[in-house]
Formats: C-alpha cells, sequence, structure tokens
C-alpha cells in the first residue's frame, strides 16, 4: 500500500500566513486576548508530536525524524520517544 500524498507544504505555509496575521491584529489592537494566541504553543507541539508519531509509525528512522526537527537523533529521541508508541 503507497502512502496518500498530501500538501503538507502549502498546508503549513497556510498555517503561518493565519498565525503572522493573528499576531498582526493583536498588535493593531484589534478586540484580541493575547492568551488565545499564546494557547496555540500548545497545540503546536501536539501538532508536531502527530507527526512525529506518524512518520516512526510509518518505519522513519530517529535521525530522519531529527533532521526534519533540526535537532540531533539522541535530542528527538529524548523529547518524543515516550510520546510515540514502540
Amino acid at each position: 500500500m503507497s502512502r496518500r500524498e498530501v500538501e503538507t507544504t502549502d498546508y503549513v505555509a497556510f498555517a503561518k500566513r493565519i498565525l503572522r496575521t493573528a499576531g498582526e491584529r493583536g498588535a493593531a489592537g484589534d478586540d484580541f486576548n493575547l492568551g488565545e494566541l499564546v494557547s496555540l504553543r500548545d497545540d503546536l507541539e501536539a501538532a508536531i508530536t502527530r507527526a512525529v508519531r506518524g512518520m516512526h509509525e510509518a518505519g522513519h528512522s530517529w535521525q530522519y525524524i531529527a533532521d526534519g526537527l533540526g535537532t540531533t537523533r539522541q535530542s528527538a529521541h529524548a523529547r518524543y520517544a515516550e510520546k510515540v508508541p514502540a
């Protein structure tokens, strides 16, 4: 079975534009709760963890995942191994 192709790069670029605009709206003084923007940190970490889990379950090595995270294999493993089923 082949993996389905997804437009991850385009989707992430879209998410970046949304986040940038949310910051700009807050800076412009719109009726904006800064705490809502800050709360996205947990959502982002959860999304990264889901991506790491999926990549690992698909058979990607910790080195491959670490390269994507911009870190070392050891750091990626230490941070995410407990969150990824063996």
